[in-house]
């Protein structure tokens, strides 16, 4: 009862601010036309997921989203909350799931139920530039919390261990009518409340050739020394990925991206993974879509092995099968096969083996 008080309060409390709200069923930005400024949005993501492992824990190891192994679970529920004019903009929303439980375990309070939490003014209405402050969606990969606007339901390894969100300042610069660019200043490596006092900076920059194709090219520098990591020193990662629809039946997208990461002892990791997904719509509501993948973290700088301290090296080959039901709902069936150079699974109960075969039914709805 206490966190809704808490969000009623941070809600009344933006809203006061100025009053204009963006329709949107997701993270990604759908405006409303001008005279409709507030928007209220919902979204419900549940799922339910077989590992063929059976794992002991009852949790698909060395992931975030949809994890709970043999239950059936909700990933993410959300309100989104909205307000819009020419020169102020606020967004404010709730969540609650496995994936809030998981990704914010770091988090304090009622932080722990934030997706996002932003003011923005309008600092150049002929540019359009904008200044943003607060919890901000993490433009790192292709993939976010949202499933419904990705090809396959699950989400690739190279999401689950980058920044879901920010906390920071955000600037937003068209610099022609295809280039745009986004600066941060933010607390850390998705931190809701800094860890040491230094400030990190990264950077979004988009280019839209034709309708076709979309690149983007991302990075991000900063001290991640925390009490939860002592010996981090700088780290220092870059990410790319484009988008190709050469045909209205025909998508395809790619990602790849490494990271650098120095200690204390000066000695430093370096890790690394790429994917390409496909889809293919054979039907108005129906699509297949694919992915394979490849993930190196040679130091477990960024995946601690769970049965030895060996390094990371992961296949993933995947295939979803997509419904729209309805305007608003969509039902998926996602299966993945793993394979690991070392065993990283349990098998049952005492066994361990380095390959896992997961399959996940999915229904998802918003308005």
């Amino acid at each position: 009862m206490n966190y809704l008080f808490s969000f009623i309060y941070l809600f009344c409390l933006v809203f006061t601010v100025n009053s204009q709200f963006i329709d949107s069923s997701s993270m990604d930005t759908l405006y409303l036309s001008k005279k409709k400024k507030i928007s209220i949005n919902g979204y419900l993501d549940s799922y339910f997921t077989y590992d063929f492992n059976q794992p002991k824990s009852r949790s698909i190891p060395y992931f975030v989203s949809a994890a709970n192994h043999n239950h059936f679970s909700i990933n993410l529920s959300y309100l989104d909350l909205k307000y819009t004019n020419t020169r102020f903009r606020a967004r404010f929303i709730p969540g609650f799931g496995s994936y809030m439980k998981a990704n914010y375990t770091n988090e304090k309070g009622f932080m722990k139920n934030i997706v996002e939490a932003s003011v923005g003014i309008c600092l150049s209405k002929k540019r359009n530039i904008w200044l943003e402050y607060g919890i901000l969606s993490s433009p790192f990969t292709n993939e976010t919390a949202i499933s419904k606007d990705h090809f396959m339901y699950t989400r690739s390894l190279a999401p689950e261990y980058l920044p879901y969100y920010l906390t920071g300042i955000k600037a937003s610069i068209p610099l022609t009518s295809k280039w745009n660019l986004y600066t941060y200043i933010l607390n850390g490596w998705q931190q809701i409340s800094d860890q040491n006092n230094t400030k990190s900076f990264a950077t979004q920059l988009e280019y839209r050739p034709n309708v076709l194709n979309v690149l983007n090219w991302n990075t991000y520098v900063g001290d991640e020394r925390s009490h939860l990591s002592p010996t981090f020193r700088m780290r220092y990662f870059s990410d790319f990925y484009w988008i190709y629809s050469p045909k209205k039946k025909w998508n395809i997208i790619t990602c790849i991206y490494g990271g650098w990461q120095k200690f204390s002892n000066q000695k430093h990791a370096f890790w690394w993974q790429a994917n390409v997904s496909g889809k293919w719509n054979f039907s108005k509501k129906q699509n297949l879509a694919g992915r394979i993948e490849y993930f190196y973290d040679p130091q477990n700088c960024m995946i601690t092995n769970l049965l030895k301290n060996e390094k990371i090296s992961i296949f993933s080959a995947g295939i979803c099968y997509n419904v729209n039901i309805q305007k608003h709902i969509l039902f998926r069936v996602d299966a993945r096969q793993f394979y690991t150079q070392k065993p990283m699974f349990t098998y049952q109960f005492s066994s361990h083996t380095n390959n896992t075969f997961v399959l996940t039914g999915n229904i998802t709805v918003w308005f």
